[in-house]
């Protein structure tokens, strides 16, 4: 058993805008431009040697397709699990569920929506405040179990650019 694993929290990449073209804001989609800039990012972590063993998304389109791009460009194409307790409105609760579904694994990725996955961020790390992400952001908290019964570390958190500049 390790001594600690590696939680990879990241928002979607850029979707298409809510409106008239997609009522059902489950099934928005990225844009093009944003499947490029996260195709950017995911082989920056993959050059920082970033890996990941299961990536655990919400059930939305554009969560799910980034997840996708993530697992493609990492080493070993981890499986990607979709998981409701990353949709929009989850409670951390459903969180700690599905990640005690994922024990066993070193790292997992989450893959989910603002302002949720910055919600989850602030849990991990016993703070009072959400982090803000922005899309295609990336941070890794190191916790001592799955799933973390205290609050973990804060490692690093990124901005898409940053992460898309290093490939």
């Amino acid at each position: 058993m390790p001594d600690t694993y590696s939680l990879y929290l990241v928002r979607h990449a850029a979707a298409a805008e809510r409106g008239e073209a997609w009522p059902d804001d489950d099934l928005r989609p990225l844009t093009a431009e944003g499947i490029e800039r996260f195709t950017a990012v995911a082989k920056g972590l993959a050059a920082l040697g970033v890996r990941i063993d299961q990536i655990l998304t919400s059930p939305l389109v554009r969560a799910r397709h980034t997840a996708e791009i993530l697992a493609q460009h990492l080493p070993g194409s981890p499986k990607v699990v979709t998981a409701r307790a990353l949709a929009p409105g989850a409670a951390f609760e459903e969180v700690r569920a599905a990640l005690a579904k994922a024990a066993g694994h070193e790292s997992i990725a989450l893959v989910g929506h603002e302002p949720g996955i910055g919600q989850i961020a602030a849990r991990l790390l016993g703070l009072r405040h959400p982090l803000e992400f922005k899309k295609g952001a990336v941070c890794r908290i190191d916790v001592d179990t799955i799933p973390p019964a205290a609050p973990g570390d804060l490692r690093w958190f990124v901005p898409p650019k940053l992460l898309a500049s290093g490939r």
